[in-house]
């Protein structure tokens, strides 16, 4: 039996980067800590399989209220309520949002919607990790809590609803206390959060500190709640995984994956070629009669070889006839197969080539279109298009998209 890979997390420490090492029963523990701003500065990863997880400065979290308990809704909810807000990832930037559900009611919910800042590479592991996460979601918060924590030396803060993180804010304040500046940080969030319907007060204030400096007088005076002070608890695995997946990293593991089986091939044809040269030198005596035959037969097909060059030539030039994949119909049925069903996509016009696709539709909502066009990127019997699709437009009636698909000059 294959012995399987250690676990490791890798988070945000107080002022470092620390890799939390994951045991067989679940146990977590410190690997190393490496006190650098930026995580690609690390010069050693562990071997294993890594869970990044992002610090709260990375992204932003909305929490919303929606009049529905279906989850099917919250992705669609949640990028209407950030479109509304000026926040809108690159769809071709990768998987940069998530939804997670917080409260669930007969015939509401109140839902995290996540859009994460499209991460440059210096700010994402040198090794690939195996998942992605957040920092607050390592985190186990009995009851409902406002939290308050440092992350490579900014105070951040977050709210917990009955255990479940709904929302959390870096800041600029690095001093060894939590002050009057940061008070007014997390009033305004309490501000905005109440105007939204989702706020509910939190029964106590906790501070996660290592530094012995650490005063709770000014926060105790300030909140009206119980106010405590401890060890920042060890980050725990997720128990259900985040969506997030930036596409530098799955470029990444394309690449690796190119480059493991092209070691591969290589290694098989050395392999042959060994072979090949043992075989022959051990029978070298035999070489020369061989060698005779053989030439003497290629003289003898040589016609029959021309004949059968001039036949595949023919044959390719019926490719676009005989081949499947650049039948019209087929390829615009696996087209439709790329709209997101119930989406009240229409395509207007729909131009089929063997080497070429155009669509012209409309949408009644940017976000149906965007699925749409990660279908038709991720589609594998369309693999072999490159495919542009520029941010839709609204029109008068809908929003209007225009992709094309073109088989490019270097491929069959």
């Amino acid at each position: 039996m294959a012995k399987s890979k250690q676990t490791y997390l890798l988070a945000p420490g107080e002022s470092d980067w620390q890799i939390w090492m994951v045991s067989s029963s679940g146990e977590v523990s410190l690997h190393s800590s490496h006190a650098v701003k930026q995580v690609s500065e690390m010069e050693k990863m562990p071997l294993g399989e890594i869970i990044f997880h992002f610090p709260v400065k990375a992204f932003t979290s909305l929490p919303l209220y929606v009049p529905t308990k279906d989850a099917s809704l919250f992705d669609e909810f949640g990028a209407i309520h950030a479109e509304r807000l000026g926040l809108k990832p690159d769809p071709l930037a990768g998987q940069l949002t998530d939804c997670f559900n917080v409260q669930l009611d007969e015939a509401s919910s109140i839902i995290l919607y996540v859009v994460l800042r499209t991460p440059p590479s210096e700010e994402l592991p040198t090794r690939s990790p195996i998942a992605f996460d957040l920092s607050p979601r390592a985190f186990e918060v009995e009851g409902s809590s406002l939290v308050l924590w440092k992350e490579l030396g900014n105070w951040v803060f977050a709210f917990y609803q009955q255990g479940a993180w709904f929302y959390s804010q870096a800041t600029n304040f690095f001093g060894p206390s939590p002050d009057a500046a940061l008070l007014r940080e997390i009033r305004m969030a309490m501000a905005q959060l109440s105007i939204q319907g989702v706020y509910q007060e939190p029964t106590k204030a906790v501070v996660w500190s290592s530094d012995p400096e650490t005063e709770l007088s000014f926060l105790a005076e300030a909140l009206s709640i119980p106010v405590e002070l401890g060890e920042k608890p060890n980050p725990i695995p997720p128990l259900v995984p985040s969506k997030l997946f930036p596409a530098d990293v799955r470029a990444a593991r394309l690449a690796a994956r190119k480059q493991r089986n092209l070691f591969i091939a290589l290694g098989a044809i050395a392999a042959a070629y060994l072979v090949t040269i043992s075989y022959f030198t051990f029978q070298l005596w035999e070489t020369h009669r061989i060698t005779q035959k053989i030439l003497a037969k290629v003289q003898a097909v040589a016609p029959q070889g021309e004949a059968y060059a001039l036949h595949l030539a023919k044959w390719d030039e019926l490719e676009y006839a005989v081949d499947l994949n650049f039948n019209t119909v087929d390829l615009l049925s696996r087209v439709a197969s790329c709209i997101p069903p119930g989406s009240q996509i229409r395509l207007t016009t729909a131009d089929v080539s063997p080497t070429e696709i155009r669509l012209i539709g409309e949408a009644p909502t940017p976000a149906v279109i965007n699925q749409f066009s990660l279908n038709l990127t991720k589609q594998n019997d369309l693999a072999q298009f490159t495919w542009q699709t520029p941010a839709p437009r609204q029109n008068d009636r809908a929003w209007q998209f225009v992709y094309t698909g073109e088989i490019p000059s270097n491929k069959p």
